[in-house]
């Protein structure tokens, strides 16, 4: 198996130049699109590979419900859930790059070793001490989000006196603790944690200061795919209808500096900021 600087290289080399599709696979029971479709080994198998056919330039898997409300699992059935999934990707699709969606630092031990190369912390490697250890020593890429309170308690009356200033320093914040501890700089990602202790105004107003939070100098990764805030501004539509919703705060995370989008429909995604990038950005995506 090719070392993680070695898989991570095309990624890292594509930062900038164009916008990367991270794809959404919940080997989990209850998340809030997709839980349970894909929580066989089989199942998941063959959605990662739609996904990878589809364009998608890293697979995010996860065995951890993070939706409003929540509950935890343990770490033995998150391993359980991910580890067997991360190993047969990685051998039977070699060439994807794998990210893990853990807040826990031996799922993403596990994970690096079985064939991971990106940890995704939804709590900017706060919640357990040792993460940025793990990912340090593994010299894997991070991606750290921002987060008020934790999935339980996050959307209890969530409050910001500036969230776009605030969210900017507690990101970079996370961004100093993960070099302190050996993280290389070009291998930190920042997330915004759209829906993560947020409300519809507040959602809205981080996408619109996207480009106070690029900034700060690290790639910026957007996750707004079919959140509530997007069913919220459509009159209380369900996840299953917030694809059109989706796209077009992808189109707009795009022209306001997003790096790296997190979403569920990988085709769709793949031409909306296809398109995007030939409008926004200087080099353009559109091939002769």
């Amino acid at each position: 198996m090719p070392t993680i600087t070695e898989r991570l290289r095309p990624t890292l080399e594509s930062v900038g130049r164009r916008t990367l599709v991270m794809g959404v696979l919940n080997a989990t029971p209850d998340s809030f699109y997709d839980g349970g479709r894909y929580a066989t080994l089989d199942a998941a198998l063959a959605r990662a590979e739609q996904m990878l056919a589809e364009g998608a330039d890293i697979l995010d898997i996860g065995g951890e419900s993070t939706r409003p409300g929540s509950e935890p699992v343990s770490e033995e059935e998150e391993i359980r859930r991910v580890i067997p999934l991360i190993e047969t990707v990685a051998v039977r699709f070699p060439e994807a790059v794998i990210s893990v969606d853990t807040t826990k630092s031996r799922v993403a031990h596990l994970a690096l070793q079985a064939g991971a190369c990106i940890v995704n912390d939804i709590s900017g490697a706060t919640f357990d001490p040792r993460m940025l250890e793990i990912v340090a020593q593994a010299g894997a890429l991070v991606v750290l989000m921002h987060i008020q309170g934790t999935p339980q308690t996050m959307q209890q009356n969530p409050t910001y006196d500036d969230v776009v200033a605030e969210v900017k320093a507690i990101l970079y914040a996370h961004a100093r603790r993960a070099i302190d501890a050996g993280v290389l700089p070009q291998h930190i990602w920042l997330d915004p944690g759209i829906g993560f202790g947020k409300t519809v105004q507040h959602n809205l107003q981080l996408l619109r200061g996207l480009p106070e939070l690029a900034t700060l100098g690290f790639p910026v990764l957007v996750g707004t795919s079919r959140k509530s805030f997007i069913g919220h501004i459509l009159g209380g539509l369900p996840p299953e209808e917030r694809l059109e919703g989706t796209l077009a705060t992808l189109a707009l995370a795009v022209a306001w500096g997003a790096d790296i989008v997190r979403v569920h429909d990988v085709k769709e995604a793949v031409r909306a900021v296809k398109v995007a990038d030939a409008v926004c950005r200087e080099r353009g995506t559109i091939l002769p």
